[in-house]
């Protein structure tokens, strides 16, 4: 069973899997299309830094960045290679999204590349859907933007 939980990216084998995430990434963007947040970033005291564990492992990451009020953007999701099928990714975006509602984010926007495929497809099935770019971000060919709110459309009601 996979346990997810906040955690400091500040222990060995989770450092392990931020180089992992990153040889992953180098080796399917260059250097321009690349934003991952530092490990200096991601001790900020508005990151929630999430860790993913199987039988007690690491094997997987997340990060929610809170900034403006109401918003929160998604970063360094990554689960290792040899554990992926377990349901890390889905459970860590749980997580998240469980910190989001805690913390008073209804937003949480994203940005990844067109190449990771296996990410796009989760972040799909999960709700969340493209958008143009946010915050610092300016329109790149090697990225795709999403979101997903977490506010629940009750629509109109006539009584």
């Amino acid at each position: 069973m996979v346990v997810v939980a906040i955690e400091t990216p500040l222990q060995d084998e989770v450092t392990a899997l931020l180089a992992k995430s990153d040889a992953y990434g180098d080796a399917l963007y260059p250097p321009d299309a690349r934003f991952s947040p530092s490990l200096d970033a991601l001790l900020k005291p508005n990151v929630r830094f999430h860790v993913a564990r199987y039988e007690g492992a690491a094997i997987g990451c997340a990060a929610l960045v809170l900034g403006e009020p109401g918003q929160g953007e998604l970063k360094r999701v990554f689960v290792d290679e040899s554990a992926r099928g377990k349901g890390a990714g889905r459970a860590l975006m749980q997580a998240i999204e469980a910190t989001a509602a805690r913390e008073g984010i209804e937003l949480i926007q994203l940005e990844t590349g067109p190449y990771n495929t296996e990410a796009l497809g989760l972040y799909r099935r999960l709700g969340f859907t493209e958008r143009g770019p946010f915050g610092d971000y300016a329109d790149h060919p090697m990225s795709v933007f999403m979101e997903k709110s977490l506010v629940m459309d009750l629509g109109t009601c006539d009584s």
